[in-house]
């Protein structure tokens, strides 16, 4: 075919007639590749001074068969018109040539335009159509050609003069036919031609001034759009591929252009700003030279002088990560004249701030972080800053809010912001900013730099950014504020009392973590006890155990106040009672702050059942998996613990003596700082209940190779407590089950040693459950829990062998052997003390017997 011919052709010589060909009817397709292909071809040649410079001997011909070639292409166009003679066929012939009209290269612009114009003029003597519809490429056309006006080659800029006065011509017939009055095509071109020009090679933006007036009547808001975007593409490229004088007469071309069409055509565009912005967003990759830059984002200023909330949330949509472009488009609003309203500005991006993301309700990301990314691009333009400082508190706050709105969030992602989304319709990853950093931001340019270095120093960002730890940050944050006297504190008081009722639950919890800390500011005196105390003490109730926690540091704050200490106190059992079925963590953090209100407590007045019941939230935290939440909870038992004084009342021993157990075990686990703290409150448990415990009770030493201390411990404890026997033969038992290896170890080994010294009070059901847990800790995998596992097994045995156990006289669970089991013959001749076995021994003896198979 000739268009693969066409392809082979070099792009460097003209050197035979193949370009001179025409090609038949084609389909859509067919033909848009056919155009671009023939274009490339003709318009890559050098120029025709540079071929014949090459080969001169030939220049005539050159000129010759370049003049052909040139034609030809212009009849294909024409006649590719013909075969679809609609505004939408002209659109699809005249595409391809826009790039070429802003080459870098006189040649290639000159063929450009004058092709067009070819194509136009065509499309004037035929006009088998009437624009009374519109064309929908008459923005971009026009814009192109106005550029060329500018040209610096004075021919180019005649013949574009001479295209636009043929376009305004085709576009003026309509107008003329609706009105009925008979129309001279030649006349009318000669008349639009006096009216428009003539060509001012001198002062050629007088007549882009000129065109860009009178074309008005034909422009709609989507041909203003493709007007500017035109003026935008003359920026394109450097000034060393054009020349220093060539791309400064391009920048003023574009600049005139751009401040005219805006100046005039403003009011038509509000409906395609977004377009607008994001055709200025595509153009900056390409524009690399400083002062054409600040050409292509003029109209950016411009247009947000008179519609700044459809400039800032058409800058909403920029991709994230902000790069250079996005970042320099946010500044353009307030560096360049005429600058916006800053504080209209960032009313705007306070209102974004504030929005909630709600993933799955919109297929599109939310605008709070693209309205953050924007923030902190206004932070660094200096004269900003004032103007933030009034709305600092709101700015803050809502910050704070979208760093726990956005933790662990996934948002759907956005298409990029450029032309290239048409190319590749799959959604790009949307990558939020970093909320901490946005914070940290807006902290140091408000001056709170010890703040910042507090949180730094402290781990006070990373807290922020975690679910878990969220509100820790928070009060780290306000709780630094407070202590280095932040002039901003008041307002901050004062604007969050109506806000700690406001949003969702995330929204409170942030709120009232940064409320609660103010409550160490003398100002909080002036407020009502309502907003103080009472949402504190409504905080107590809350669902959700973060907001029971803050609202117990909360009270504890306000109970350094003397006319707060009596209420306060007065408190305290609902606020242990919150802590039930609380993580580990949270128990840990209310806890501490539980503390001051303890020792305020008048030790004689105190109701031992507040401390009763908090020691029974904490006990179940010694087996949490986290160290550090073990080691507290222990430490803090023993404190509760030296609080409490004789006389002892039933519900305390019975508390402590269920403490005995697992305090034993988990000085065992091999971990030392939990283990000091074990010892620390095994002791304060001791001297509370007078008890007499073997030394090495209170020693963190291994009890390998130690039965015999074990066995000491448990007789004791049998002895003492018998009737809490069953209670510690139960929590050894569910020790054996947790997930650290040491403990498995040592409960086999305390059980082992335990169930012989309870041989009087044993019974069967209790005896199974041991026999499961040691069989099943026999097949750990853990070795040396299995090994410990068998000897408490042979030692369960070998002590019953020595005791002959019997139950009591009376004991319904005494059975006849005879009946349960089969006796061996040997068995038949042993003492009568002896025939008569306990059901203890037989089910002993069975359990040996399956050992061994």
């Amino acid at each position: 075919p000739v268009q693969r011919q066409m392809q082979e052709e070099p792009l460097d010589s003209l050197s035979s007639t193949v370009r001179c060909h025409t090609q038949p009817a084609l389909g859509g397709q067919e033909r848009s590749e056919l155009v671009n292909t023939c274009v490339k071809s003709v318009f890559s040649l050098p120029s025709v001074q540079a071929m014949q410079e090459k080969d001169e001997a030939k220049a005539e011909t050159i000129q010759t068969l370049y003049r052909q070639t040139l034609e030809a292409l212009q009849t294909l166009l024409k006649a590719l018109f013909v075969e679809d003679p609609t505004p939408a066929g002209l659109k699809s012939i005249l595409e391809p040539l826009g790039p070429w009209m802003n080459s870098g290269k006189a040649h290639e612009r000159a063929r450009a335009v004058n092709s067009n114009v070819s194509v136009l003029n065509h499309t004037l003597l035929t006009l088998p159509f009437l624009m009374s519809s519109g064309f929908p490429a008459l923005g971009l056309l026009l814009g192109r050609l106005i550029l060329r006006i500018g040209d610096p080659d004075e021919e180019i800029g005649r013949e574009a003069l001479d295209g636009i006065i043929i376009l305004y011509t085709i576009l003026e017939l309509p107008k003329r036919t609706r009105d009925k009055e008979e129309t001279n095509k030649e006349e009318l071109y000669e008349s639009n031609k006096r009216f428009l020009g003539p060509y001012n090679p001198v002062s050629p933006c007088q007549n882009i001034l000129r065109v860009i007036a009178e074309f008005g009547d034909f422009l709609g808001p989507q041909q203003v759009k493709d007007l500017l975007l035109a003026a935008l593409e003359g920026l394109k490229g450097s000034s060393e591929a054009r020349g220093k004088d060539s791309g400064e007469m391009m920048q003023l071309a574009s600049e005139v252009t751009l401040s005219s069409v805006l100046e005039w055509y403003r009011h038509r565009v509000l409906e395609v700003i977004p377009e607008i912005m994001q055709g200025i967003y595509a153009q900056l990759n390409h524009i690399q030279e400083p002062r054409a830059r600040e050409v292509a984002l003029l109209p950016i200023s411009l247009l947000a002088s008179s519609f700044m909330t459809e400039v800032v949330v058409a800058l909403l949509t920029c991709p994230l990560p902000l790069d250079s472009n996005g970042a320099e488009m946010w500044r353009q609003l307030i560096l360049r004249k005429p600058s916006c309203d800053v504080r209209d500005l960032l009313d705007l991006l306070l209102t974004s701030l504030k929005e909630q993301p709600l993933p799955g309700v919109s297929s599109q990301p939310p605008l709070c972080p693209q309205a953050a990314s924007g923030l902190c691009e206004l932070l660094s333009v200096n004269s900003c800053v004032g103007r933030v400082r009034r709305i600092y508190p709101q700015l803050l706050l809502a910050l704070l809010v979208q760093v726990h709105y956005h933790i662990g969030l996934h948002l759907p992602g956005r298409m990029a912001f450029c032309k290239d989304a048409k190319k590749d319709p799959r959604p790009s990853i949307f990558v939020p900013p970093v909320w901490p950093e946005v914070v940290k931001t807006l902290l140091l340019r408000m001056g709170c730099s010890y703040e910042a270095t507090f949180l730094e120093d402290q781990g006070g960002w990373e807290l922020m950014g975690q679910a878990e730890n969220h509100h820790r940050g928070v009060s780290l944050l306000a709780r630094a504020m407070v202590h280095y006297s932040c002039q901003e504190l008041c307002r901050l008081l004062y604007l969050l009392i109506p806000l700690l009722e406001r949003g969702d639950e995330k929204h409170k919890i942030t709120a009232t973590a940064f409320y609660v800390e103010l409550l160490w500011l003398e100002q909080v005196r002036r407020i009502p006890e309502e907003y103080s105390l009472g949402r504190m003490a409504e905080g107590l109730s809350h669902q959700d155990p973060v907001m029971k926690v803050l609202s117990i540091r909360g009270l504890v704050i306000l109970a350094r106040r003397t006319e707060k200490t009596a209420k306060v106190q007065a408190l305290l059992p609902s606020m242990v009672k919150g802590l039930k079925s609380m993580d580990g963590l949270l128990v840990v953090e209310a806890a501490h702050n539980l503390k001051t209100i303890f020792k305020g407590q008048d030790r004689k007045l105190a109701d031992t059942s507040v401390y009763v019941e908090m020691l029974q939230i904490l006990l179940p935290h010694f087996s949490d998996p986290r160290e550090d939440v073990r080691a507290s909870c222990i430490n803090l038992y023993g404190k509760v613990v030296q609080k409490l004084r004789s006389p002892r009342t039933p519900a305390v021993e019975q508390q402590l003596v269920s403490t005995f157990v697992p305090l034993l075990l988990i000085m065992q686990e091999g971990n030392a700082k939990v283990s000091q703290k074990c010892i620390k409150t095994l002791f304060r448990c001791s001297c509370l209940m007078a008890w007499e415990l073997p030394k090495r009770a209170y020693s963190r030493k291994s009890w390998d190779n130690q039965q015999q201390t074990v066995t000491k411990i448990c007789k004791y404890l049998v002895t003492t407590h018998q009737d809490s026997a069953f209670t510690f033969l139960s929590q050894s038992l569910e020790y054996a089950k947790n997930s650290r290896a040491s403990l498995r170890k040592y409960s086999a080994m305390f059980i082992g040693s335990l169930v012989p010294c309870m041989e009087s009070i044993m019974t069967e059901d209790r005896l199974n459950k041991v026999k499961a847990a040691l069989e099943n800790l026999r097949h750990d995998p853990e070795a040396s829990v299995c090994i410990y596992a068998a000897q408490a097994q042979d030692h369960i045995l070998a002590s019953c062998r020595r005791n002959s156990w019997q139950l009591p006289p009376g004991d319904s669970w005494v059975c006849d052997p005879a009946t349960t089991h089969r006796w061996s013959p040997s068995c038949e001749n042993l003492p009568t003390s002896h025939q008569r076995r306990s059901w203890i021994m037989q089910a002993l003896g069975s359990w040996k017997m399956s050992l061994k198979q």
